[in-house]
Formats: structure tokens, sequence, C-alpha cells
């Protein structure tokens, strides 16, 4: 346990923030496609209790698992990363953090995947994590980067809400181990 709320009592206040944060009805995502399901994740994220609310069940995960390295595409995938180093860094847990870049730079490094060099451990134990789930793009781009640049493939995601419309799938198609806090039907029911 990451701090003194036990791991039940962070679920269940985590899915009592994220509840108010989904709205239902026609609605068009980035992608074009229509939903009837939109949670906006950085009203989460963003927010104080919720920062160290995910921070904490991620930073559980990433302990279970056994990662040792822990990003995603940006914007997403930053604030979930930044709460769970401080609190991997109060626990005294070495947790490695970086975040990828939509395009590559124009100066400087030029490099897709921005922070500290990963550790030999941190290269072979890498997790990725977003905040929703619905086609998998997001973190396959995040994977596809980190292939190129690191030359070692994520073995992990780790999402707060799977929006259960294939990403999963597809995400453990390109051979990435899958792990929500929740989904969509934990909010709605099956549909």
């Amino acid at each position: 346990m990451t701090h003194s709320r036990t791991a039940d009592e962070r679920r269940r206040r985590l899915a009592e923030k994220i509840s108010r944060c989904i709205r239902t009805g026609d609605i068009t995502l980035s992608s074009g496609k229509k939903t009837n399901f939109y949670f906006d994740g950085r009203l989460v994220t963003l927010d104080p209790e919720g920062s160290v609310l995910v921070g904490g069940i991620v930073l559980d995960e990433l302990e279970r698992l056994g990662a040792r390295a822990v990003g995603g595409l940006t914007s997403g995938a930053d604030p979930i990363t930044s709460a769970t180093g401080v609190l991997a860094w109060q626990a005294g847990i070495p947790i490695e953090l970086f975040f990828v870049r939509k395009q590559r730079k124009e100066h400087g490094t030029q490099r897709r995947i921005e922070g500290p060099p990963l550790s030999p451990e941190g290269r072979a134990k890498i997790a990725l994590v977003d905040d929703v789930l619905t086609t998998g793009g997001s973190i396959l781009e995040a994977r596809e980067a980190i292939l190129e640049e690191i030359g070692n493939a994520p073995r992990w995601a780790i999402v707060l809400v799977d929006r259960e419309e294939g990403g999963r799938e597809r995400l453990e198609e390109a051979g990435l181990e899958v792990l929500s806090v929740f989904r969509r039907s934990d909010f709605l029911g099956k549909q």
C-alpha cells in the first residue's frame, strides 16, 4: 500500500470521482467516431485528490507487475505518470518516468521519448499508461516510438477507463498485457 487509504477505499473514491466526469448522449470523439459514453480523464487526473488516487492505484499495479518504467503519450499519460512518480519517490519505490511526444522534436535531441535515460532494467520492464482506452491508438503510438528509440517493447498497458470498444483486443494482439482500473460497464452496465 502506497499511502494511508486501503486499496479498496482508493478504488471506491476514484470510482466516485470518475462517475462525476462521465457524460452520456450523442457525443463525437476526436477520431470522428460517435459514442454515447464520454469520460474526460483530465478532470480526475488533474484534480489533486484524483491525482493521488490514480497515482496510488497505478503504483500498486506497477509493484505487482514488477514494472520499472512508466509513461505514455502526452498529454493523457502525463499527469498519471507524474503522480505515480511522486508517490513512488515518497515510498522509496524505484520507478523510472518518461513521456512520449506526439511528434519528434525538430531541434535539440530530436527525440520523441523524454526523461532521464532508462536503465537496462527499466528498458526491460516498461508499462504504458493512459486515462481512457478506446481504440488503443495512443498506447500503440507510444509503443512504436519506444520500440524505435529504445529498442524494447513495453510489456503492459494500464488505463483508468476501458471504453470496451475494441482497444483492449487490439493492444493484446500487439503483445501488451492490458489492465484497466475500470470499464465502461462498471458505470453503465452491459450495453
